[in-house]
């Protein structure tokens, strides 16, 4: 099942599209993890809650700006190519990936793991 992007839809109401839903899973995520970790660290009183706040925020924004970075690098290809296909998924997987594994050692490594992953998605979506 593909999904075309109507051509009436900017790719930027796409992206904010993603931006919020995968946001808002990031801090679902970061609610969930930050106790955790807070517990871990042995943190008690205000400051376990400034941890699991910073916390919240971070994987909020981290997952958010994945998901503008791959949205809009996905649909930016999907129009430039006029085709929707695994290439577009693989491509911008792997350019959100190096965008996040920028800051380490192995960001070839999180790039192509990232792109891999994406790509695997696709098809799993695909298949249905």
């Amino acid at each position: 099942m593909e999904v075309d992007i109507p051509a009436d839809v900017p790719c930027s109401s796409t992206a904010v599209n993603s931006v919020i839903r995968m946001g808002t899973a990031g801090l679902i995520w970061g609610s969930c993890s930050g106790p955790y970790e807070a517990n871990k660290l042995g943190l008690a009183g205000i400051h376990r809650a400034s941890f699991i706040a910073k916390s919240v925020g971070r994987f909020g924004f981290q997952w958010g700006l994945f998901a503008a970075i791959f949205s809009s690098t996905r649909c930016g290809l999907q129009r430039y190519r006029r085709r929707n296909d695994w290439v577009n998924v693989l491509t911008a997987g792997v350019v959100a990936g190096a965008a996040f594994g920028a800051g380490t050692r192995n960001w070839k490594q999180v790039a192509g793991a990232t792109g891999l992953v994406c790509l695997l998605c696709h098809v799993a979506e695909d298949s249905r």
